[in-house]
């Protein structure tokens, strides 16, 4: 049987069939033509993560610092020419102490309204930052133990950290801030330390949240941090050498059962409790406890005058 067939004013024969087929294409392409200009560009693929969490270690780098020269010389400053404005209300730390008390607070208002309406007052010492001169170096140089510490172990944010003696937390706010939450843990004696590092610099920082665990105690006594916690990176500034050489040795042997088997021991300065031994009978000192020496490392600050001195130890390998 034939395709049934019209015959067009001009005599043109066009079959049926092709006829729909026709109309329907130009349908479905007219469709999709009206959905693409309302819905406006598709946006371009990206492989990167935007929201994630940058997990850098993000240390100082030599292109850091021509940066801030080429800024410096680009507006023209010269320290040794300028004489520095002080600001509308110049004080010592020893004035705005003074202030605080006398004004019992910020508030510069008499009478009633003067009264500290803080919820949980801070002590005035705190907050004119005197534990920032506690150290005999610079505060910001705190930046340099952690950018150093935390290369040196290849830290990452779900890593653990143990510091003994973190004072007032001039090198573990930086660690604190790139950690996990409860993952940096502090074994510190001073109370006054103590005090600056809760009642000022966590929640000046804005670290409250982070919940480090600080612990007040001596005698290298690690029983507060839990049994089962195992850290990456132990570390301990100008710590060492003011403890008598055996107690370091307790410490250490207790350490040694709490440090990942790639995990790291830091001591800053300098490591006479071992170097008194002799070489040979230290090496052996440390491998009756699991450990062996890596060497020694110098630490040189880019931006901020200070340079340090910090000797490695790892567990001995299997």
């Amino acid at each position: 049987m034939g395709h049934p067939s019209t015959t067009s004013s001009k005599g043109i024969v066009i079959t049926v069939p092709v006829l729909v087929l026709s109309l329907a294409v130009a349908a479905i392409f007219f469709f999709f033509l009206l959905a693409s200009l309302s819905s406006g560009p598709s946006p371009p693929t990206c492989s990167c993560n935007p929201t994630g969490p940058d997990e850098r270690i993000l240390t100082t780098r030599a292109q850091d610092v021509k940066w801030v020269r080429d800024q410096i010389h680009a507006n023209g400053l010269r320290m040794q020419d300028n004489v520095l404005r002080k600001g509308i209300n110049p004080r010592t730390r020893a004035q705005q102490l003074q202030d605080l008390n006398q004004y019992k607070g910020i508030s510069h208002y008499e009478g009633e309204e003067a009264n500290n309406h803080t919820a949980f007052p801070c002590p005035g010492e705190l907050l004119v930052e005197e534990h920032h001169s506690n150290y005999g170096e610079p505060w910001a140089g705190g930046r340099d133990v952690y950018e150093f510490l935390a290369e040196a172990a290849h830290l990452a944010p779900e890593s653990r950290v143990l510091e003994i003696g973190c004072g007032t937390l001039r090198v573990g706010l930086h660690f604190i801030r790139y950690l996990n939450p409860e993952h940096f843990h502090c074994l510190e004696r001073d109370e006054l330390s103590l005090m600056a590092a809760f009642r000022y610099e966590l929640p000046s920082q804005g670290l409250l949240h982070k919940r480090p665990l600080i612990v007040k105690g001596e005698d290298m006594d690690f029983s507060k941090f839990g049994s089962g916690i195992m850290y990456d990176l132990i570390y301990a500034s100008a710590v060492f050498l003011h403890m008598p050489d055996k107690l370091v040795w307790v410490g250490l042997e207790r350490l040694a059962g709490k440090l990942k088997q790639e995990g790291r021991i830091f001591a800053s300065h300098n490591i006479k409790f071992c170097s008194r031994l002799g070489g040979d009978e230290c090496t052996k000192r440390l491998k009756s406890l699991g450990l062996e020496y890596v060497g020694k490392h110098t630490h040189d600050s880019l931006l901020f005058n200070h340079y340090e001195i910090w000797f490695e130890f790892r567990r001995s390998k299997l």
